[in-house]
């Protein structure tokens, strides 16, 4: 009998360690890091694997551009509505530069997506991060991918 309740007691403290140690990271998560431009591009990525950059092409977080063919405004109207269509909240715009960011829909971890336009070379750089963790366990590459998707389906090219 007294197993079984060094056994349940064990159990119990771990499990609340974990779910503290998930709270805690989530109110983590709402602290804003430093966001914008460095040089006129999207800052680099850190080394922790939960982001993802089109600025960085000789890392393992590069990610290719959205690439479009219309006019820049109107590529810039469409990464706009897809960033909307999927999910994301669009905080600030300014001079070719967009910040929106996404909230996990269980932890409510919040993730920035910045975006950057290139338009002498008909790109739209793309930076996403997670705030909080280390591994994102892809999902900041697989956001950007719904976020391509949407962008081409709209007639980008």
């Amino acid at each position: 009998m007294c197993l079984v309740k060094i056994l349940l007691y064990s159990v119990t403290g771990i499990a609340l360690i974990v779910v503290l140690y998930f709270i805690a990271l989530s109110i983590s998560s709402r602290k804003q890091p430093e966001l914008g431009l460095l040089n006129n591009e999207l800052r680099a990525c850190p080394t922790s694997p939960n982001c993802i950059c089109s600025e960085q092409p000789d890392n393992a977080a590069y990610i290719e551009p959205l690439l479009y063919t219309t006019t820049a405004a109107a590529a810039w109207e469409r990464i706009k509505q897809a960033i909307v269509e999927t999910g994301g909240v669009i905080t600030g715009e300014q001079d070719g530069y967009l910040h929106a960011y996404y909230r996990t829909p269980l932890m409510r971890y919040i993730d920035d997506v910045e975006l950057r336009l290139d338009e002498s070379k008909q790109q739209i750089h793309i930076r996403s991060a997670s705030r909080a963790g280390h591994s994102d366990l892809g999902a900041n590459r697989q956001r950007v991918g719904q976020i391509r998707e949407v962008f081409l389906a709209s007639g980008s090219s």
